[in-house]
């Protein structure tokens, strides 16, 4: 069911997406070879905490989430398990992927962090996907539709030789992590839903250096490309407004 968020409700969920970006700011320090990934996520966890948020993802789903934040490494697309045996590497690029719950609703989103020296092409991939998003975003307004956006995503990057996953989709988003519609990052403009005042979208473009299929690893959470190329992860919580867009999941 399609849940449109009141002035009130986005007030809310700002006030939550700005927890998810603290958590992002308080990360980029870290990003460095030597640190383990669950150093990242005690990190994560100790911001969203003293905001008095709780962490979207701990105890998700089944069998449980047992992170507050995703880590997600070069092939790992989405849903990467922090450990603390896994220490960062220089030439590796890091999917961060934070929510937090403040007042009822939901903020998320994600971001590809590069550490160290990476191979130019797998920058590349980094910066593509995140501009993949913002090329869709001013489609994120009253009258266009879920089509629109996809499509835009999709386009940019097969048009630069990028895989574009299928089976992963971003979410409406609020009281819930997940809500009504899907937002795929592939698709037929002017198809699909129309936006309206009030939807909240967790748009996430995840993006492949290779072939856009996925596999998910026996720990039952981790998602890899199938070819084992790297790939890369960007999402925010954006509101569709009257006056248009807004990204919710900023400082």
């Amino acid at each position: 069911m399609l849940r449109l968020k009141s002035e009130s409700d986005l007030k809310y969920m700002r006030e939550a997406g700005r927890v998810v970006a603290s958590v992002f700011a308080a990360l980029e320090p870290y990003m460095e070879p030597g640190v383990s990934t669950a150093e990242l996520n005690e990190v994560a966890r100790q911001v969203i905490r003293k905001a008095g948020a709780k962490a979207s993802f701990e105890g998700y789903g089944y069998p449980p989430f047992p992170g507050a934040i995703c880590v997600s490494i070069d092939e790992e697309v989405v849903h990467g398990i922090p450990d603390e045996t896994r220490l960062l590497e220089s030439g590796q690029i890091v999917s961060i992927d934070v929510g937090a719950k403040l007042k009822g609703f939901h903020g998320d989103a994600a971001r590809t962090f590069q550490i160290g020296d990476v191979k130019p092409e797998v920058e590349a991939l980094v910066t593509a996907t995140k501009q993949s998003f913002y090329e869709a975003l001013p489609l994120m307004a009253p009258g266009y539709r879920l089509g629109d956006i996809a499509a835009t995503i999709q386009n940019y990057c097969e048009e630069r030789g990028y895989g574009v996953v299928r089976e992963l989709t971003g979410h409406g988003i609020g009281t819930d992590l997940h809500e009504d519609p899907n937002v795929p990052n592939y698709g037929t403009a002017g198809r699909g839903l129309r936006l309206q005042v009030g939807m909240t979208l967790a748009v996430e473009p995840m993006i492949t250096l290779g072939d856009y299929r996925i596999e998910q690893l026996s720990d039952g959470w981790t998602i890899v490309t199938a070819d084992r190329l790297p790939a890369a992860h960007y999402e925010n919580t954006v509101a569709v407004t009257k006056d248009g867009p807004k990204i919710l999941t900023a400082l």
